[in-house]
């Protein structure tokens, strides 16, 4: 990777973190901003969060940071562990496939990941098809769960609690109904209804 590069840094700790959240965050922004040194990158300014790490959603810091990328503002994302990213198989799998398609790069201090490398992409393509893998599996779950529901007591006609949630929660972070779409069929998450989701059916969910 040549230098000059921008790179945009992201670090985070969690909610039970917060009374030393100063101490962490700038251990994380020293450990990002040496490594931006040595390899002649220029670091643009940090995006933080204090959340938790298991999902990548309901972080605004993370969402300005992969938005920046998206937008060609910033060709890395930089951070200091694995964790600060997600504690979740999946959601990190998730960012892999979205830096790939979009064009721009992942790079972890701890454990060493770059995305930039042909070691790096080959570690990730890995990874990103254990956590499809792993997403295939959970939706045929979902699925065969609600095919014992069905057979119980008929057809569900209303979505689980946290999947309503989910999806308004994306539409506030300023994803598409198309994207929120594409995303719940590729995580094979069925409808109330056990079917596929449309643009017209997330609409319907935000509205209500």
């Amino acid at each position: 990777m040549s230098e000059g590069i921008k790179v945009i840094g992201y670090v985070r700790v969690s909610a039970e973190e917060h009374d030393s959240s100063g101490a962490l965050l700038d251990a994380q922004r020293r450990a990002i901003s040496a490594e931006c040194k040595r390899r002649g990158w220029r670091l643009l300014p940090f995006e933080e969060d204090i959340a938790d790490g298991k999902a990548t959603t309901d972080r605004p810091g993370l969402e300005r940071a992969l938005a920046a990328c998206a937008a060609g503002d910033a060709q890395v994302l930089i951070t200091a562990t694995l964790e600060t990213l997600s504690r979740s198989f999946a959601d990190f799998g998730r960012l892999i496939e979205r830096a790939q398609s979009e064009g721009w790069d992942i790079v972890v201090l701890d454990p060493a990941l770059d995305l930039s490398t042909p070691a790096g992409r080959r570690c990730a393509g890995v990874l990103a098809r254990v956590a499809r893998w792993e997403r295939e599996i959970t939706g045929r779950r979902i699925k065969a769960a609600l095919a014992v529901s069905t057979k119980k007591a008929g057809r569900p006609r209303t979505l689980p609690v946290n999947v309503g949630a989910r999806i308004r929660r994306l539409h506030k972070t300023g994803h598409s109904y198309s994207e929120i779409a594409r995303r719940l069929n590729a995580e094979n998450v069925p409808t109330a209804h056990g079917g596929t989701w449309h643009a017209s059916t997330v609409r319907k969910i935000v509205d209500n």
